[in-house]
C-alpha cells in the first residue's frame, strides 16, 4: 500500500512539473507570436498595400475632377485650401505676381522635399509643355520648393497659435519622427489636371515609409495640431504649376467639349513625358509660413531640414 501511495505522489509531481512546464512553454511562445507579430514586416506591408489602392482610387476622381466640374480656373475660382485665386494672383502688364499676405499666426506645415536635382527636369518639361499656350497666365512652382505636403500644426483655417517654445518643441518632436521614417522611393503615377487649375504629381510609393504612417506619427508627435488637416492621409502629391487664364490658343468659347479635350491633350502629353520617373525623398522639412502659401509662393518662410534616418526607435 505505501509503495502505491509512493508511486502516485510521484505521479502527482511529475504531472504538475509537466503541467507548469505546459503552460509556461505556450505562455512565453504566446508572448513571442505576439511580439513578432507586433515587429513584423507583413504589417508595414498591410498598411503599404492599403494605402496604394487608395492612392489610386484618389488619384483617379482627381483626374475625373476637371470633367465634372468643368475648368473653373477660368472664372476666377478657389483653390483646394478654400483661397482666392483673385487673392493670391495678380495678372499685371503681361505677368502672373503672387499677392503675398502675412499669415497671422504663421503657418506650421510639415512637408517633405523633392531635391532640386531631381525635380529640375520635371520643372523643365512642365514649362516646355503648358508656356506655349499659357504664358501670360500661368504660375510655375519653385523648382527648388517641390514638396509634398504630410501635415500642418498650425494652417490658415484651423490657427493655432503657439509661443517661440512651443515651436522648438515641435520642431524636436518632427526631428524625432524624421529619425524613425524610412526614404521614400517613388514613382510618378500621373499627372492631373484639377478644375481649380492646378497641374499636380501623383506618386506612388515604391519603398520606404507610407504617408499615411508619416502622418499618423505625425498626429501623435503633433497633439495640439488642427483635428481637420487639408489632404487625405494617403495622398502624396506635389503641385507643378497653376493656371489662371484662358490660353493663348483655344477653343470657341462655350464649346465645352472641345474646352476639355484641349486640356486632355495637353494632360496626356505631360503623361506620356513624365508618368513613370523615380525619384528618393530623404528630407522631412518643418517651415513656418510667415506669409500665406509661402511655399507655393516664394513667401517669406523660416525651414528646419531633417533627414529622414529610418531607426527602429
Amino acid at each position: 500500500m505505501a509503495r502505491v501511495l509512493n508511486r502516485w505522489s510521484h505521479t502527482k509531481t511529475v504531472l504538475l512539473i509537466w503541467f507548469i512546464c505546459t503552460i509556461t512553454f505556450y505562455s512565453l511562445l504566446r508572448m513571442a507570436l505576439l511580439n513578432a507579430s507586433h515587429n513584423s514586416p507583413s504589417d508595414d506591408l498591410t498598411v503599404d498595400i492599403v494605402a496604394k489602392d487608395s492612392r489610386a482610387s484618389l488619384y483617379d476622381k482627381m483626374a475625373r475632377d476637371l470633367h465634372d466640374k468643368g475648368a473653373l480656373f477660368l472664372k476666377q475660382g478657389e483653390t483646394s485650401q478654400s483661397l482666392s485665386l483673385s487673392d493670391i494672383f495678380a495678372l499685371k502688364d503681361g505677368s502672373v505676381t503672387p499677392m503675398l499676405k502675412a499669415a497671422d499666426p504663421p503657418v506650421r506645415a510639415n512637408v517633405l522635399h523633392l531635391s532640386p536635382d531631381q525635380s529640375s527636369p520635371i520643372s523643365a518639361a512642365v514649362r516646355d509643355i503648358f508656356l506655349p499656350y499659357f504664358n501670360k497666365v500661368i504660375w510655375f512652382q519653385n523648382s527648388s520648393m517641390y514638396h509634398f505636403s504630410m501635415y500642418h500644426a498650425s494652417h490658415h483655417i484651423v490657427p493655432v497659435p503657439a509661443t517661440e517654445a512651443e515651436i522648438e518643441a515641435e520642431a524636436n518632436a518632427v526631428r524625432a519622427v524624421a529619425d524613425t521614417v524610412c526614404p521614400l522611393n517613388i514613382v510618378l503615377d500621373r499627372v492631373v489636371l484639377t478644375s481649380t487649375g492646378v497641374v499636380l504629381g501623383c506618386w506612388q510609393v515604391l519603398s520606404g515609409t507610407d504617408p499615411l504612417t508619416i502622418r499618423a506619427k505625425l498626429k501623435t508627435a503633433l497633439p495640439r495640431s488642427p483635428a481637420k488637416q487639408l489632404y487625405n492621409n494617403v495622398m502624396l502629391h506635389t503641385s507643378f504649376a497653376r493656371l489662371l487664364g484662358r490660353p493663348n490658343t483655344y477653343p470657341q468659347e462655350g464649346d465645352k467639349t472641345s474646352e476639355l479635350k484641349f486640356f486632355d491633350e495637353l494632360v496626356t502629353r505631360a503623361n506620356n513625358r513624365l508618368s513613370g520617373i523615380q525619384a528618393t525623398v530623404t528630407e522631412l522639412w518643418y517651415v513656418e509660413e510667415y506669409d500665406v502659401l509661402a511655399l507655393a509662393l516664394n513667401g517669406r518662410m523660416k525651414t528646419r531640414k531633417f533627414q529622414l534616418g529610418c531607426s527602429k526607435a
